[in-house]
This record gives structure tokens, sequence and C-alpha cells, in this order.
């Protein structure tokens, strides 16, 4: 039976408050003291205390202290998307490294005994890969199998562990990493929308790494389903544009969420047994969606604890988030039996996944 064994994670910097990304986001919207006050209360609002950008301009105070957004309006437009692709390729080699290196450091794997490197990322894509970058900078065997996931969303991590799973199943000895590197600030969009100003108060940059194998460690992969919400397809999408990679995600997500949810309702009883599950890992997209998910199986606010503290400490990282969630639990003493993980994203996608904690 596959396992998730170890789960490390990295995020670059030091944390930037709330407060300060707003000021930040006011000016580079150029809002009025009304709309500035509006501002302010979404971010109060949003559960999130800090987040983490490769980028520095995010914590600064002063537009002339920009070292990537124009320190002049009169130098507008934003970067396209080619300089943000370009620090995407600079930056997520070395914190993807520093998140296997968190990974593998309890493990007695060692890298070159690896068999199968998956990587998973929807806000940067290049090749030759952040995969390959890793393979030269950790000594991976360089006949490792390489797989990459890539634009999928907030879930995507949850099909980098499918995949894993089918691999061992079919190769019994196989030792498969998953790495997820999401550098979602690389893609502030300035343009006054609400769906922009909705996610540039979520989003944050992250990195995590999970050793997967058929030893018997950590967290039993014990089932998992998927379901399709197509008439939410134009509330959460990600598309490439000229200023990187744009996202519509609309204010109506979480009642979507919470409708389509309480449909599959009877499914996930069937298939998991969901009425005598005592733990939930749910994707953090928003603090609205946690409450909403908890509202719809009518479980108490505990359950969630997990996901809110992962949200208030570094936001939605995209798919990096659920790998965090699911490391803060692997190292709760008070967790233990079955977990069921849920993930959202662009379709609108409902990924779940049912594990075993000892």
């Amino acid at each position: 039976m596959p396992f998730l064994n170890h789960i490390g994670f990295a995020n670059p910097g030091s944390p930037i408050s709330q407060q300060k990304i707003a000021r930040f986001m006011k000016g580079a919207h150029g809002l009025d003291e009304q709309e500035g006050r509006k501002l302010d209360f979404l971010y109060r609002k949003s559960g999130i205390e800090t987040r983490f950008s490769v980028l520095k301009d995010f914590e600064k105070e002063s537009e002339q202290e920009f070292s990537f957004f124009p320190k002049n309006k009169a130098l507008e437009p934003f970067p396209g998307t080619q300089a943000r692709m370009s620090v995407f390729s600079n930056e997520a080699p070395s914190l993807a490294e520093h998140a296997v290196r968190n990974c593998l450091q309890e493990s007695a794997v060692s890298p070159s005994q690896l068999t199968h490197l998956i990587l998973v990322s929807c806000t940067g894509m290049l090749a030759p890969g952040v995969e390959l970058a890793l393979m030269e900078r950790m000594g991976i065997n360089p006949q490792v199998e390489r797989y990459c996931i890539h634009f999928m969303g907030c879930y995507a991590a949850f099909s980098g562990i499918k995949l894993a799973d089918k691999i061992l199943r079919a190769e019994p000895d196989a030792q498969v990493l998953v790495v997820s590197i999401e550098l979602c600030t690389l893609h502030f969009q300035k343009q006054i929308t609400e769906d922009n100003l909705l996610a540039n108060s979520l989003f944050g940059d992250g990195a995590a790494a999970v050793l997967l194998s058929n030893r018997p460690e950590g967290l039993a992969i014990q089932g998992y389903s998927s379901h399709l919400l197509s008439e939410g397809a134009s509330d959460m999408a990600w598309s490439i544009g000229d200023f990187g990679f744009e996202m519509s995600l609309s204010k109506y997500v979480p009642n979507l969420l919470q409708e389509g949810i309480g449909r599959f309702s009877e499914e996930l009883e069937e298939k998991f047994g969901f009425s005598t599950i005592p733990n939930f890992a749910i994707h953090p997209g928003g603090k609205q969606i946690l409450q909403k998910v908890q509202e719809t199986f009518d479980f108490p606010e505990e359950c969630n604890r997990h996901s809110l503290e992962i949200l208030r400490n570094y936001g939605n990282m995209s798919s990096a988030t659920i790998l965090f969630v699911l490391k803060t639990m692997m190292e709760d003493p008070s967790i233990s039996g079955e977990i069921l993980s849920m993930g959202f994203g662009p379709g609108l996608t409902l990924e779940t996944l049912l594990l075993h904690k000892s």
C-alpha cells in the first residue's frame, strides 16, 4: 500500500504582513481613501496574517524602492509574462531544492535512490524545467523517470499524489518524489477588477515536497475521487496573458463549492464512509471556502484548525498549500485514524483523497 512518508516545505524570504501588502496594493491600484478603506477591510477579513513572496516590492513603503515593478507610473506597463517567467526560472529551483532537502532529511532515502520525480506547478513553466535543475543540484539519478503536471491549479498536488500511487502499485520498490513549487505573487495584476482584488488578497509563494513509497510510514493512501462542477467553470479559471498568468476568481466560488459538495455527499458517504471520518484536511483556498465546507458537512470548527493555521501564516500557495496542511497533521500527535482531504481548482474541480494515520 502506498504511503506519504515525509513532507518538507520552504518559503522565500521573510513573512510579509497583510498590512504591508495592503499598503502596496492601495498604491499600485491608485485607490482613493474610501476605496482604500474597503481594501483594508477585505484584507482584515481574509483570515491571513502573513504571506511570502520572491519579490521584495510588496514590503516596500515607496515605489522608489521597487526592484521589479516600475518605480514610476510613467514607466508602465507592468512587467510582461517573459519578465515574470525569468524570475520563476531563477528562483524556483532553489526554493524547490530547499523543500526537497527538508523532506528527505528525516528519511533513509537519498536523492540518488529516487526512481520517479513528479513536478507540480501552475505558476511557471519552462524547459529544461525545474525538475532538471533539481536533479543536477541534488545528484538525482539521470535515469529517474520524470513527469510534469502544469497549470491544473490549486488541486494539482492531488493529481501528483494519485500518479505516484499508481506508479507504486505498479512498481512496489519505487521511491517517488512529488514536488510542488508555486510563485503565485509573480502574477500580480494591477487592473482593478473584483477578481483581481480578491486574488491579490489571498495568494503567496511556497514549495513543498512529499516522498511516497510502499513503506508503512506516514499517511496511507486509502482512496480518492474527482468531481467536476462545470457550472462554475467561469468562476474559477486560469489563463496566460501578456502581463503574467491571469486568474478568474469570483466571490461566488464558496457558495458553488458548498452546493457541489452537498450534491456529492451521498457518493462520498458510499465510497469513503464519510460520516465516520474524524479528521479533515481542506485546501485553504480562502476563509470563506473553509467556512462553507464546514457548514455543508456540519462538522465543528476544530476540524479546520490546521487549514486555518496554514492560511493565517502563509495564505493560499496554490497546489503546495495542501501539503503544508498535511505536514502539520502528520506532526500533530492528537491526529489519528482517517483523514479526508479536499482540494479545489479550475473547472470547477473538486478532488478528494482519503488517508489514514496510525
